[in-house]
């Protein structure tokens, strides 16, 4: 059974469950860190930190020496352009050249997400939605066995990610369509299944229990959080996007919001289920133990 992982995008919010998913599944694990002292006030001492990041080849090289599965969890920066430097192109094709060519790497697995799959559709049409389906095409053709994930919207963004803002829960525009809520740490379970199974390619949806809209479930947490005050906000999406004209935050905030508003999810989970497991966390308990 493949026992050691090594970890790029550890420290963010997505990563770290990943992570100690795998250390709790006695997975000699290594990462790929930026600040060193950040990670070993997360992670316990017995993993192995290897500083440097995606645009030193040198560094991937040394820190992918000796692995056997390789986890990614990389994204766009938000105050990015298409010009930039971006992890999940040049920063994935320095790691695919290492790790096809002078590494034991057996398996790869790529956190992307269910809404890039918007593209195209009702005329949308975004740079950083181009990079995520190339990104995807790239671990195919790489000749590498290969885990895919395609998660719903995290339960934590309203917590720690795009949704909260302060004091408030922050939306625009409409909610079209339920979205199937997951937890990072269901998620994160589900992922160490795929290196423990190591079998075969594959592409998971990622989706929890229960959908909600936006709206409902902005309602659902703000009724339910405990640990102070909280107000949901509605922007106007007309103002995001002109904002979006002058500010690659802001364009970043407006095209994300418009995907979420508008790509019709469906529940699609169950291949997923029946490899990974079913995920066990309901929306209101994340709420209530974060």
């Amino acid at each position: 059974m493949m026992k050691k992982i090594a970890i790029i995008g550890a420290t963010g919010m997505l990563g770290e469950p990943v992570t100690k998913a795998f250390i709790n599944e006695g997975f000699d694990v290594s990462l790929l860190v930026r600040n060193v002292n950040k990670a070993k006030q997360i992670f316990p001492s017995n993993v192995r930190l290897v500083q440097g990041d995606l645009r030193d080849i040198e560094s991937i090289g040394q820190f992918l020496s000796e692995q056997e599965g390789l986890y990614l969890n990389l994204s766009v920066k938000q105050n990015s352009g298409k010009s930039d430097f971006q992890p999940e192109r040049e920063g994935l094709d320095h790691v695919l050249q290492i790790a096809k060519n002078n590494t034991t790497v057996t398996r790869i697995g790529y956190l992307s997400s269910l809404i890039h799959l918007y593209q195209g559709q009702n005329g949308f049409d975004w740079w950083a939605f181009d990079l995520k389906q190339e990104a995807v095409s790239k671990i195919k053709n790489s000749g590498l066995p290969y885990s895919i994930f395609y998660p719903s919207t995290f339960m934590e963004n309203y917590d720690k990610g795009s949704y909260r803002q302060g004091k408030n829960i922050v939306l625009a525009g409409t909610s079209k369509y339920k979205m199937y809520l997951i937890s990072g740490n269901d998620y994160a379970r589900q992922v160490v299944k795929t290196f423990q199974r190591d079998n075969g390619n594959n592409e998971y949806v990622i989706q929890g229990k229960e959908g909600f809209t936006a709206d409902e479930a902005a309602k659902v947490f703000v009724e339910n959080y405990t640990k102070e005050k909280l107000k949901i906000m509605k922007a106007p999406m007309a103002l995001m996007s002109f904002m979006g004209l002058f500010s690659n935050k802001f364009n970043y905030g407006a095209k994300i919001v418009d995907a979420l508003n508008n790509y019709p999810e469906k529940f699609e989970a169950e291949k997923t289920w029946l490899d990974l497991g079913e995920p066990q966390t309901k929306f209101i308990d994340y709420i209530q133990n974060v």
